[in-house]
Protein backbone atom coordinates (compact mmCIF):
# COMPACT_ATOMS: atom_id res chain seq x y z
CA UNK A 1 0.00 0.00 0.00
CA UNK A 2 2.49 2.19 1.01
CA UNK A 3 4.43 1.84 -2.60
CA UNK A 4 1.37 3.39 -4.56
CA UNK A 5 2.04 6.98 -3.50
CA UNK A 6 5.47 6.94 -3.69
CA UNK A 7 5.19 5.94 -7.48
CA UNK A 8 2.42 8.73 -8.04
CA UNK A 9 5.04 11.15 -6.11
CA UNK A 10 7.41 10.53 -9.05
CA UNK A 11 5.00 10.34 -11.75
CA UNK A 12 4.03 14.10 -10.65
CA UNK A 13 7.76 15.40 -10.35
CA UNK A 14 8.38 14.16 -13.58
CA UNK A 15 5.76 15.86 -14.78
CA UNK A 16 6.29 18.98 -13.51
CA UNK A 17 10.33 19.23 -14.02
CA UNK A 18 8.74 18.38 -18.11
CA UNK A 19 6.82 20.83 -18.21
CA UNK A 20 9.23 23.52 -16.48
CA UNK A 21 11.48 22.54 -18.73
CA UNK A 22 9.29 22.98 -21.79
CA UNK A 23 8.13 26.48 -21.02
CA UNK A 24 11.92 27.82 -20.43
CA UNK A 25 12.52 26.84 -24.11
CA UNK A 26 9.75 28.41 -25.20
CA UNK A 27 10.88 31.60 -23.29
CA UNK A 28 14.35 31.07 -24.61
CA UNK A 29 13.57 30.59 -28.57
CA UNK A 30 11.10 34.09 -27.89
CA UNK A 31 13.72 35.72 -26.36
CA UNK A 32 16.09 35.00 -29.00
CA UNK A 33 13.48 35.81 -31.06
CA UNK A 34 13.30 39.39 -29.84
CA UNK A 35 16.66 40.05 -29.92
CA UNK A 36 17.94 39.11 -33.24
CA UNK A 37 14.43 41.06 -33.92
CA UNK A 38 16.02 44.13 -32.06
CA UNK A 39 19.32 43.58 -33.27
CA UNK A 40 18.39 43.25 -36.99
CA UNK A 41 16.33 46.42 -36.83
CA UNK A 42 19.03 48.50 -35.52
CA UNK A 43 21.16 47.28 -38.14
CA UNK A 44 18.89 48.78 -40.41
CA UNK A 45 18.09 51.90 -38.78
CA UNK A 46 21.81 52.29 -38.63
CA UNK A 47 22.20 51.70 -42.38
CA UNK A 48 19.60 54.11 -43.10
CA UNK A 49 21.34 56.73 -40.63
CA UNK A 50 18.76 56.77 -38.68
CA UNK A 51 18.74 57.52 -34.67
CA UNK A 52 16.47 55.59 -32.74
CA UNK A 53 14.74 56.88 -29.49
CA UNK A 54 12.37 59.48 -28.73
CA UNK A 55 14.71 62.69 -29.10
CA UNK A 56 13.06 63.54 -32.72
CA UNK A 57 9.71 64.91 -30.82
CA UNK A 58 11.47 68.28 -29.39
CA UNK A 59 12.56 69.13 -33.12
CA UNK A 60 10.19 71.91 -34.81
CA UNK A 61 7.25 69.74 -36.55
CA UNK A 62 6.77 72.56 -39.63
CA UNK A 63 3.50 70.46 -40.14
CA UNK A 64 0.26 72.37 -41.47
CA UNK A 65 -2.92 71.08 -39.59
CA UNK A 66 -6.04 72.32 -40.63
CA UNK A 67 -7.90 71.26 -37.46
CA UNK A 68 -7.26 71.84 -33.96
CA UNK A 69 -8.48 71.69 -30.69
CA UNK A 70 -5.52 73.85 -29.24
CA UNK A 71 -3.88 76.90 -30.84
CA UNK A 72 -0.89 75.26 -33.14
CA UNK A 73 1.28 76.42 -35.80
CA UNK A 74 4.17 74.61 -37.60
CA UNK A 75 7.03 76.29 -35.98
CA UNK A 76 5.56 73.86 -32.59
CA UNK A 77 7.38 70.23 -32.24
CA UNK A 78 6.52 66.86 -33.32
CA UNK A 79 5.51 66.00 -29.90
CA UNK A 80 2.89 68.98 -29.81
CA UNK A 81 1.51 68.37 -33.28
CA UNK A 82 1.53 64.80 -32.79
CA UNK A 83 -1.02 65.88 -29.02
CA UNK A 84 -2.86 67.73 -31.31
CA UNK A 85 -3.53 64.21 -33.41
CA UNK A 86 -4.46 62.58 -30.11
CA UNK A 87 -6.95 65.49 -29.21
CA UNK A 88 -8.76 65.50 -32.46
CA UNK A 89 -8.78 61.20 -32.07
CA UNK A 90 -10.27 61.67 -28.61
CA UNK A 91 -12.76 64.48 -30.03
CA UNK A 92 -14.04 62.45 -32.86
CA UNK A 93 -13.98 59.41 -30.95
CA UNK A 94 -16.16 60.83 -27.96
CA UNK A 95 -18.79 62.73 -30.43
CA UNK A 96 -19.64 59.50 -32.41
CA UNK A 97 -19.39 57.44 -28.84
CA UNK A 98 -22.07 60.09 -27.94
CA UNK A 99 -23.94 59.69 -31.37
CA UNK A 100 -24.00 56.13 -32.43
CA UNK A 101 -25.09 55.48 -28.74
CA UNK A 102 -28.23 57.02 -29.36
CA UNK A 103 -28.85 56.39 -32.96
CA UNK A 104 -27.92 53.13 -32.20
CA UNK A 105 -30.60 52.64 -29.13
CA UNK A 106 -33.26 53.97 -31.55
CA UNK A 107 -32.60 51.75 -33.85
CA UNK A 108 -32.35 48.78 -31.89
CA UNK A 109 -35.93 49.47 -30.55
CA UNK A 110 -36.92 49.90 -34.09
CA UNK A 111 -36.19 47.14 -34.69
CA UNK A 112 -38.43 45.44 -32.05
CA UNK A 113 -41.58 47.59 -32.86
CA UNK A 114 -45.22 46.39 -33.71
CA UNK A 115 -44.81 48.63 -36.32
CA UNK A 116 -44.65 46.77 -39.19
CA UNK A 117 -43.13 49.49 -41.68
CA UNK A 118 -40.80 51.04 -39.24
CA UNK A 119 -39.11 47.81 -37.67
CA UNK A 120 -38.34 46.69 -41.80
CA UNK A 121 -36.70 50.25 -42.47
CA UNK A 122 -34.54 49.35 -39.40
CA UNK A 123 -33.76 45.95 -40.08
CA UNK A 124 -32.47 47.42 -43.71
CA UNK A 125 -30.37 50.09 -41.67
CA UNK A 126 -28.63 47.73 -39.81
CA UNK A 127 -28.01 45.02 -42.63
CA UNK A 128 -26.87 47.46 -45.28
CA UNK A 129 -24.13 49.26 -42.62
CA UNK A 130 -23.31 46.43 -40.91
CA UNK A 131 -22.08 44.74 -44.73
CA UNK A 132 -20.51 47.67 -46.28
CA UNK A 133 -16.94 48.22 -45.23
CA UNK A 134 -16.22 51.49 -43.00
CA UNK A 135 -13.68 52.60 -45.49
CA UNK A 136 -16.59 52.83 -48.71
CA UNK A 137 -18.89 54.53 -45.47
CA UNK A 138 -16.68 56.99 -44.80
CA UNK A 139 -15.46 57.83 -48.63
CA UNK A 140 -19.22 57.76 -50.07
CA UNK A 141 -19.93 60.25 -47.28
CA UNK A 142 -17.58 62.94 -47.74
CA UNK A 143 -17.75 62.53 -51.55
CA UNK A 144 -21.79 63.34 -50.70
CA UNK A 145 -20.82 66.00 -48.42
CA UNK A 146 -18.17 67.64 -50.64
CA UNK A 147 -20.25 66.96 -54.19
CA UNK A 148 -23.91 68.33 -52.94
CA UNK A 149 -23.56 71.32 -51.44
CA UNK A 150 -22.87 74.71 -52.29
CA UNK A 151 -19.59 76.85 -52.61
CA UNK A 152 -19.55 79.03 -49.85
CA UNK A 153 -20.56 82.22 -51.55
CA UNK A 154 -24.26 80.02 -52.01
CA UNK A 155 -24.15 79.13 -48.39
CA UNK A 156 -27.21 77.59 -47.08
CA UNK A 157 -28.55 79.18 -44.36
CA UNK A 158 -29.86 77.15 -41.82
CA UNK A 159 -30.78 79.48 -39.29
CA UNK A 160 -28.99 83.65 -38.71
CA UNK A 161 -25.69 82.63 -38.24
CA UNK A 162 -25.37 79.39 -39.51
CA UNK A 163 -24.31 78.18 -43.24
CA UNK A 164 -23.80 74.91 -44.71
CA UNK A 165 -21.53 74.39 -47.84
CA UNK A 166 -19.12 72.25 -49.19
CA UNK A 167 -16.54 74.09 -46.86
CA UNK A 168 -17.68 73.02 -43.65
CA UNK A 169 -20.49 74.05 -40.99
CA UNK A 170 -20.34 77.18 -39.53
CA UNK A 171 -21.68 78.12 -36.71
CA UNK A 172 -21.70 81.11 -33.81
CA UNK A 173 -18.71 80.69 -31.77
CA UNK A 174 -19.81 81.37 -28.16
CA UNK A 175 -17.62 84.29 -26.68
CA UNK A 176 -16.76 84.63 -22.20
CA UNK A 177 -17.98 88.17 -21.40
CA UNK A 178 -17.90 90.26 -18.18
CA UNK A 179 -19.60 88.17 -15.58
CA UNK A 180 -18.77 84.12 -17.32
CA UNK A 181 -16.66 82.88 -14.11
CA UNK A 182 -19.57 83.84 -11.50
CA UNK A 183 -21.92 81.91 -13.72
CA UNK A 184 -19.38 78.69 -14.54
CA UNK A 185 -19.92 79.20 -10.56
CA UNK A 186 -23.36 79.25 -10.18
CA UNK A 187 -23.65 76.16 -12.97
CA UNK A 188 -21.43 73.98 -10.65
CA UNK A 189 -23.26 74.71 -7.50
CA UNK A 190 -26.72 74.02 -9.32
CA UNK A 191 -25.18 70.87 -10.52
CA UNK A 192 -24.30 69.81 -7.18
CA UNK A 193 -27.23 70.34 -6.02
CA UNK A 194 -29.47 68.73 -8.73
CA UNK A 195 -27.61 65.40 -7.99
CA UNK A 196 -27.69 65.77 -4.19
CA UNK A 197 -31.69 65.83 -5.17
CA UNK A 198 -31.65 62.70 -7.66
CA UNK A 199 -29.72 61.09 -5.02
CA UNK A 200 -32.09 62.11 -2.54
CA UNK A 201 -35.21 61.21 -4.34
CA UNK A 202 -33.86 56.98 -5.01
CA UNK A 203 -33.30 57.12 -1.19
CA UNK A 204 -36.84 58.15 -0.32
CA UNK A 205 -38.09 55.98 -2.80
CA UNK A 206 -36.42 53.30 -0.77
CA UNK A 207 -37.41 54.07 2.40
CA UNK A 208 -41.24 54.79 1.56
CA UNK A 209 -42.38 53.43 -1.89
CA UNK A 210 -43.16 56.67 -3.12
CA UNK A 211 -41.98 57.71 -6.71
CA UNK A 212 -40.56 61.11 -6.73
CA UNK A 213 -38.86 62.17 -9.55
CA UNK A 214 -35.73 62.92 -9.61
CA UNK A 215 -34.53 63.50 -12.66
CA UNK A 216 -36.88 65.90 -13.87
CA UNK A 217 -36.71 67.73 -10.63
CA UNK A 218 -32.66 67.72 -10.63
CA UNK A 219 -33.30 68.89 -14.15
CA UNK A 220 -35.93 71.16 -13.15
CA UNK A 221 -33.52 72.62 -10.00
CA UNK A 222 -30.58 73.08 -12.71
CA UNK A 223 -32.27 75.06 -15.17
CA UNK A 224 -34.03 76.80 -12.82
CA UNK A 225 -30.75 77.66 -10.99
CA UNK A 226 -28.32 78.15 -14.37
CA UNK A 227 -31.62 80.81 -15.98
CA UNK A 228 -31.32 82.31 -12.56
CA UNK A 229 -27.80 83.48 -12.71
CA UNK A 230 -27.45 84.11 -16.05
CA UNK A 231 -30.08 86.45 -15.82
CA UNK A 232 -28.49 87.85 -12.84
CA UNK A 233 -25.03 88.30 -14.39
CA UNK A 234 -26.00 90.27 -17.32
CA UNK A 235 -25.80 87.62 -20.22
CA UNK A 236 -22.16 86.26 -19.67
CA UNK A 237 -21.96 84.27 -23.27
CA UNK A 238 -21.66 86.11 -26.44
CA UNK A 239 -21.01 84.69 -29.62
CA UNK A 240 -18.87 85.92 -32.88
CA UNK A 241 -20.73 85.06 -35.73
CA UNK A 242 -19.21 84.01 -39.00
CA UNK A 243 -19.32 85.79 -41.76
CA UNK A 244 -18.16 85.16 -45.43
CA UNK A 245 -15.07 87.19 -46.32
CA UNK A 246 -12.96 86.10 -49.66
CA UNK A 247 -13.34 82.91 -50.37
CA UNK A 248 -14.98 81.34 -47.44
CA UNK A 249 -16.37 82.38 -44.16
CA UNK A 250 -13.75 83.91 -41.70
CA UNK A 251 -15.22 83.73 -37.38
CA UNK A 252 -17.32 81.92 -35.63
CA UNK A 253 -17.01 77.95 -34.93
CA UNK A 254 -15.99 75.94 -38.34
CA UNK A 255 -16.22 71.96 -38.63
CA UNK A 256 -14.71 71.30 -41.93
CA UNK A 257 -16.21 68.43 -44.02
CA UNK A 258 -13.43 66.22 -43.41
CA UNK A 259 -14.47 66.13 -39.76
CA UNK A 260 -17.98 66.00 -40.64
CA UNK A 261 -17.60 63.04 -42.80
CA UNK A 262 -15.72 61.36 -40.01
CA UNK A 263 -18.02 61.74 -37.86
CA UNK A 264 -21.28 60.81 -39.46
CA UNK A 265 -19.46 57.84 -41.11
CA UNK A 266 -18.62 56.26 -37.58
CA UNK A 267 -21.69 56.95 -36.12
CA UNK A 268 -23.75 55.33 -39.15
CA UNK A 269 -21.48 52.32 -38.91
CA UNK A 270 -21.20 51.78 -35.15
CA UNK A 271 -24.91 52.49 -34.48
CA UNK A 272 -25.65 49.71 -36.78
CA UNK A 273 -23.93 47.38 -34.34
CA UNK A 274 -25.39 48.95 -31.29
CA UNK A 275 -28.94 48.68 -32.47
CA UNK A 276 -28.24 44.97 -33.09
CA UNK A 277 -27.21 44.84 -29.16
CA UNK A 278 -29.74 46.70 -28.09
CA UNK A 279 -31.86 44.18 -30.01
CA UNK A 280 -30.71 41.49 -28.51
CA UNK A 281 -30.94 42.73 -25.05
CA UNK A 282 -34.46 43.54 -25.25
CA UNK A 283 -35.32 40.42 -27.12
CA UNK A 284 -33.77 38.52 -23.93
CA UNK A 285 -36.29 40.09 -21.18
CA UNK A 286 -38.36 37.60 -20.52
CA UNK A 287 -42.20 37.71 -21.95
CA UNK A 288 -43.62 38.04 -18.67
CA UNK A 289 -41.90 41.12 -17.46
CA UNK A 290 -44.04 43.39 -20.67
CA UNK A 291 -46.95 41.62 -20.05
CA UNK A 292 -47.12 42.16 -16.03
CA UNK A 293 -46.81 45.80 -16.77
CA UNK A 294 -49.00 45.63 -19.80
CA UNK A 295 -51.59 43.75 -17.36
CA UNK A 296 -50.97 47.04 -14.35
CA UNK A 297 -52.05 49.70 -17.69
CA UNK A 298 -48.07 50.88 -17.54
CA UNK A 299 -47.66 52.93 -21.22
CA UNK A 300 -45.99 51.97 -23.69
CA UNK A 301 -43.41 54.38 -23.43
CA UNK A 302 -42.71 53.99 -19.58
CA UNK A 303 -42.92 50.27 -20.04
CA UNK A 304 -39.84 50.48 -23.00
CA UNK A 305 -37.98 52.69 -20.70
CA UNK A 306 -38.04 51.88 -16.86
CA UNK A 307 -39.22 47.60 -17.43
CA UNK A 308 -36.87 46.88 -20.95
CA UNK A 309 -34.28 48.71 -21.49
CA UNK A 310 -33.18 48.60 -17.70
CA UNK A 311 -32.89 44.45 -18.10
CA UNK A 312 -31.45 44.59 -21.65
CA UNK A 313 -28.03 46.92 -20.59
CA UNK A 314 -27.31 43.25 -19.00
CA UNK A 315 -26.82 41.36 -22.46
CA UNK A 316 -26.24 44.72 -24.08
CA UNK A 317 -23.28 46.37 -22.47
CA UNK A 318 -20.66 43.61 -23.09
CA UNK A 319 -21.12 43.66 -26.87
CA UNK A 320 -21.40 47.47 -27.01
CA UNK A 321 -17.87 47.67 -25.08
CA UNK A 322 -16.47 46.01 -27.91
CA UNK A 323 -17.72 48.45 -30.55
CA UNK A 324 -16.76 51.53 -28.35
CA UNK A 325 -13.11 50.26 -28.51
CA UNK A 326 -13.82 49.13 -32.83
CA UNK A 327 -15.09 52.64 -33.22
CA UNK A 328 -11.69 54.11 -31.40
CA UNK A 329 -9.49 52.44 -34.04
CA UNK A 330 -11.74 52.71 -36.81
CA UNK A 331 -11.13 56.41 -36.37
CA UNK A 332 -7.17 55.89 -38.10
CA UNK A 333 -9.17 55.55 -41.11
CA UNK A 334 -9.80 58.93 -41.21
CA UNK A 335 -6.31 59.20 -42.91
CA UNK A 336 -8.39 58.45 -45.93
CA UNK A 337 -10.28 61.68 -46.11
CA UNK A 338 -8.02 63.94 -44.95
CA UNK A 339 -9.01 64.59 -41.59
CA UNK A 340 -5.35 65.25 -38.89
CA UNK A 341 -6.21 62.59 -36.69
CA UNK A 342 -3.44 60.83 -34.77
CA UNK A 343 -2.24 58.23 -37.43
CA UNK A 344 -2.95 61.09 -40.12
CA UNK A 345 -0.37 63.05 -38.41
CA UNK A 346 2.21 60.43 -36.92
CA UNK A 347 2.36 58.73 -40.90
CA UNK A 348 3.07 62.31 -41.94
CA UNK A 349 6.29 62.18 -39.39
CA UNK A 350 7.48 58.79 -40.18
CA UNK A 351 7.51 60.47 -43.69
CA UNK A 352 9.81 63.14 -42.80
CA UNK A 353 12.14 61.77 -40.28
CA UNK A 354 11.73 58.14 -40.63
CA UNK A 355 10.88 57.28 -36.81
CA UNK A 356 8.51 54.75 -37.94
CA UNK A 357 9.00 51.99 -34.96
CA UNK A 358 8.52 55.20 -32.01
CA UNK A 359 5.61 56.29 -33.92
CA UNK A 360 3.97 53.47 -34.09
CA UNK A 361 4.98 52.56 -30.45
CA UNK A 362 3.26 55.67 -29.62
CA UNK A 363 0.26 55.11 -31.92
CA UNK A 364 -0.25 51.61 -29.48
CA UNK A 365 0.18 53.21 -26.32
CA UNK A 366 -2.82 55.25 -27.02
CA UNK A 367 -5.28 53.32 -28.52
CA UNK A 368 -4.08 50.95 -25.64
CA UNK A 369 -4.96 53.67 -23.32
CA UNK A 370 -8.10 54.79 -24.43
CA UNK A 371 -9.34 51.20 -24.51
CA UNK A 372 -8.61 50.34 -21.50
CA UNK A 373 -10.26 53.43 -19.81
CA UNK A 374 -13.49 52.18 -21.87
CA UNK A 375 -13.10 48.80 -21.08
CA UNK A 376 -12.53 49.93 -16.92
CA UNK A 377 -15.86 52.43 -17.23
CA UNK A 378 -18.28 49.68 -19.04
CA UNK A 379 -16.62 46.95 -16.60
CA UNK A 380 -18.07 49.34 -13.75
CA UNK A 381 -21.08 50.14 -15.67
CA UNK A 382 -22.03 46.41 -16.33
CA UNK A 383 -21.33 45.32 -12.35
CA UNK A 384 -24.06 47.59 -11.41
CA UNK A 385 -26.86 46.67 -13.91
CA UNK A 386 -25.83 42.68 -12.97
CA UNK A 387 -28.53 41.01 -11.18
CA UNK A 388 -27.20 40.09 -7.54
CA UNK A 389 -27.74 36.88 -6.60
CA UNK A 390 -28.87 36.73 -2.83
Amino acid sequence: MSSIPKIKSKSLSGQVLWAVFAQGAVLVVVLSAAYFLFQNTQANLDAKGIKSGFAFLGHEAGLPIGDSLIEYNPTKSYGYAFLVGILNTLMVSVLAIILSTILGILVGVARVSNNWLLARLAAIYVETLRNIPLLLTLIFTYIIIIGSLPHPRDAISLFDGYFLSNRGIYIPKPIAEDGFGIFIIAAIVASVLAISFGVWAKQYKRRTGRLVPGIWGGLAIFAVLTGLAFLATGNPIGSETPEFRGFNFSGGLGLKPEFVALLTGLVLYTAAYIGENVRSGIESVHAGQIEAANALGVPSGVVTRLVMLPQALRVTIPATTNDYASLVKNSSLAVAIGFPDMVSIGGTIIGQNGQAIEVIAMWMAVYLTINMLISFGMNLLNSRVQIVER
